[in-house]
């Protein structure tokens, strides 16, 4: 039985890596935060809503499949897909939406212990209540994304890894580690033990 996860081949900055996303575009906190109108939340500058809005709106119905997939009940055993890849990313597109979906992706990493998988996301409540129950994959990397443009958090929160900060072109240059770089070349937030727990990117305009 084939898995009925649906799992992306990634371009751009990600070129190399797969992931397994969900619909930023009907994801009501991805929604209310990039409806906003307040231009200090990265979340303004959405990529994802950008794309699947417009010139990838073909990507929308693979990615709400996974959504209500993921979302809506524990995956049995065998639908879990098998994945062969060293590195892997979780919510390339779209952001946690419940317990179940991390409860999921969960799962999806125990089944594959020889992947390295990075989740990143703003939702510290979903994962903060999930925790408590639950431990956390040693293959899983979380990554906190700070939602303050040109502020960087000194610290991860309680069970995160890392921190991932954006800033602007001109700020905080000398610790600007995820510019210029492809992820597959790089990998410095898909290896564990690595030492580093702040990740700054300089915001990208779409």
């Amino acid at each position: 039985m084939s898995s009925p996860v649906h799992i992306s081949v990634m371009t751009g900055k990600l070129e190399g890596l797969r992931a397994i996303s969900t619909n930023t575009a009907t994801n009501s906190y991805c929604i209310k935060q990039n409806t906003s109108g307040n231009a200090g939340n990265i979340c303004t500058k959405c990529y994802s809503h950008t794309m699947l809005t417009s010139y990838r709106k073909n990507m929308q119905p693979a990615l709400q499949r996974n959504s209500d997939l993921l979302s809506s009940r524990v995956l049995d055993a065998s639908e879990l897909p098998t994945i062969l890849d060293a590195f892997f990313r979780y919510d390339a597109h779209g952001e946690l939406i419940n317990e179940t979906h991390l409860h999921n992706l969960c799962l999806i990493a125990l089944h594959n212990p020889h992947c390295s998988f990075a989740l990143w996301t703003k939702r510290n409540d979903i994962v903060t209540r999930y925790l408590k129950a639950h431990a956390k994959p040693d293959n899983l990397i979380l990554i906190y994304s700070n939602p303050k443009v040109d502020t960087i958090l000194p610290r991860p929160p309680r069970h995160f890894d890392r921190t991932f900060n954006n800033v602007s072109e001109d700020k905080f240059v000398e610790r600007q580690n995820c510019t210029g770089q492809k992820c597959k070349d790089c990998r410095l937030c898909y290896t564990i033990g690595n030492g580093v727990d702040t990740i700054v990117e300089m915001v990208k305009e779409y």
